[in-house]
């Protein structure tokens, strides 16, 4: 649920994110206020979460606190359980929300128009209803003076947050829809607290190392969960998954092991205290630490069948920790010397050029993460020491430049990823002391308002899939009358031999005859008298040299009972004959979310 602060005299934007240490920015965008940024005396601002801890000074008492942050004395003594006369000590912690956990309709007010304005949103739509059913109420129509809790609505966009959570009972991983905000448990009992998912490139595996040290790859599309090896204890449990998402590179017993989960075979490299090992884009080179003559930790680059071993750094301290290759393989990134310091490196492949990231105010910077295009880097800087365990999300350049503060975890530190476009980034939060954080936070770098996408849930790790996938189970169809053979989502229900619906979308498949160009044929569905996509569909034409095929998108006035159909038409290897009538083109209707998700896996059978 959002806090509400309501403004008093001499209040700006800027003091009242000060007060919680909040980014002015995400104060603005999560009231969508416009510039010049104007507020006025008794408006509700709906404030994101910051530094809500405060370190009683001598003198102090619980009525000058309330006026220096501006809010109820009532909040205050509810928040820390105080009870009258509220006797405070010096040096006592005390929480301090930046205001109540309602908003208080006034004149005027829709639900639609409080969705918008505090971004009960879902890829961009407003989420009215979830107002409506969080507050149990029985109709659109509120009046002033009512009491609202404001909730949190799904991002609504396609990718799955893996996760390693307790929440059943064992440590094992979790998938978080970013669509439609449901979480799902891939694993039985086969993780620790140890355990980080890495995601294969193409979001079609999942690799942790997991009980008693067993590599597992769980393949998501099937839920089958593979055991591949065993890792000393006290060993490196780092792993990463080749370009083209069929080897898995990993250390042990002092060696590179590179293992091919389609093949189940596994290849060696002999570099004796090999660790971090790193695929390069080209899928030919290898990025790993090892000590050189000198005893030091150094990292080296190596082709994948063992020569080519080439010295990167001039390290002279002890190991390196959070190595990371940017995607492109420009840049290598890296933080030394520890956990009490931890500092942010990236090292110029081309040059030798090394350049530091200042971090944050302690020195403290953890969980270093490269962005999709290899621009940037998010990371987390533990911050407020004095007011109990709290965190910077920051990003940087990959030179050290540009860095920014984007929100507030109140956890010492937490692990960062990126969504698959680069646009958001997601954290932990939700922290006691150093336990592990219950929350899982979302911000939207264009418009930087944290979301949050759940609560209750104990999560030791995360990472976001590499590519915007809508489902992650898939079932396949195979139609010997239309000799064809393709992926859609499992949880979608057969209604007859040529149609499938589900929740979230549908197919159905049928046959064209037509001895016109793709062009045409593409060109006549599209417009079709009935108007079936609209008056202005989209009409996009493959440039695959091995198929003849089109894609047919639906314009913005598209009839609602066709429920969003796009159209993809193909031309079929050889015309097929059905009940003795001879088609050459295939054609597959399916809800425009998932359009491309299933031709992307169409099959001609031979």
């Amino acid at each position: 649920m959002q806090l509400f602060y309501t403004v008093r005299r001499g209040d700006t934007i800027s003091r009242i994110a000060k007060r919680w240490e909040i980014p002015v920015k995400s104060v603005i965008a999560a009231n969508n206020l416009d510039a010049p940024y104007v507020i006025s005396i008794g408006q509700q601002l709906s404030i994101p979460p910051g530094v809500d801890k405060y370190r009683v000074l001598p003198g102090d008492s619980v009525y000058r606190i309330s006026q220096n942050f501006g809010v109820p004395i009532s909040v205050i003594a509810e928040a820390n359980a105080l009870k009258p006369p509220y006797v405070l000590l010096a040096g006592q912690l005390l929480t301090i929300p930046p205001g109540v956990s309602h908003y208080v309709v006034q004149p005027g007010d829709t639900l639609v128009q409080i969705a918008k304005r505090y971004n009960v949103t879902t890829a961009g739509k407003s989420e009215s209803k979830l107002i409506q059913q969080v507050n149990q109420l029985p109709s659109v129509t509120i009046k002033p003076g009512m009491k609202l809790t404001i909730p949190y609505a799904p991002l609504g966009e396609r990718g799955f947050i893996a996760f390693v959570s307790n929440r059943g009972g064992n440590y094992d991983v979790w998938v978080y829809n970013s669509r439609n905000g449901q979480s799902e448990e891939l694993t039985n009992g086969l993780g620790d607290v140890f355990s980080k998912p890495i995601w294969s490139p193409d979001s079609s595996r999942i690799a942790f190392v997991g009980k008693n040290r067993i590599i597992y790859v769980i393949y998501v599309q099937t839920g089958l969960v593979a055991g591949i090896d065993q890792l000393e204890e006290g060993g490196d449990f780092s792993l990463d998954w080749s370009p083209d998402s069929k080897v898995l590179a990993y250390a042990a017993r002092g060696i590179i092991i590179l293992y091919n989960a389609t093949l189940q075979a596994a290849k060696r490299i002999m570099e004796p205290g090999a660790s971090d090992i790193r695929w390069f884009p080209s899928g030919t080179e290898l990025l790993f630490q090892a000590l050189d003559a000198s005893g030091i930790s150094q990292l080296y680059r190596i082709s994948t069948n063992g020569t080519g071993k080439h010295q990167l750094t001039t390290n002279k301290d002890g190991p390196l920790h959070d190595i990371a290759l940017s995607p492109d393989g420009a840049f290598a990134l890296y933080t030394t010397p520890g956990a009490s310091v931890s500092i942010i490196y990236t090292l110029e492949l081309a040059t030798g050029a090394i350049h530091e990231v200042k971090g944050g105010p302690d020195g403290k910077n953890y969980f270093p993460e490269w962005s999709p295009d290899s621009s940037r880097i998010a990371f987390n800087s533990t911050a407020f020491d004095e007011q109990g365990y709290f965190s910077q999300i920051r990003t940087v350049g990959r030179l050290g430049e540009r860095e920014r503060v984007w929100a507030i975890s109140n956890c010492f530190s937490t692990p960062v990823t990126w969504s698959p476009n680069g646009r958001k980034i997601a954290y932990l939060s939700g922290c006691k002391e150093r336990e592990f954080a219950n929350e899982l936070w979302a911000i939207d770098l264009g418009h930087p308002v944290p979301i949050q996408l759940l609560d209750g849930v104990p999560i030791l790790s995360l990472q976001w899939s590499p590519t915007p996938v809508m489902d992650l189970a898939k079932k396949e169809f195979t139609s010997e009358k239309f000799d064809v053979n393709f992926q859609y989502p499992a949880s979608w229900q057969s209604v007859n031999e040529e149609r499938y619906e589900g929740s979230d979308g549908f197919f159905q498949l049928s046959a064209l005859f037509g001895t016109d160009t793709m062009e045409q044929i593409c060109h006549d569905e599209a417009f079709h008298q009935l108007n079936p996509y609209g008056s202005a569909p989209q009409i996009l034409i493959s440039s695959k040299p091995y198929i003849q095929s089109c894609t047919i998108l639906p314009s913005s006035d598209q009839p609602s009972e066709m429920k969003g159909q796009a159209a993809f038409i193909a031309k079929y290897p050889t015309p097929i004959s059905i009940n003795g009538i001879t088609y050459n083109y295939f054609i597959l209707w399916a809800d425009k979310e998932h359009i491309h998700e299933i031709s992307s896996t169409i099959l001609f059978l031979p």
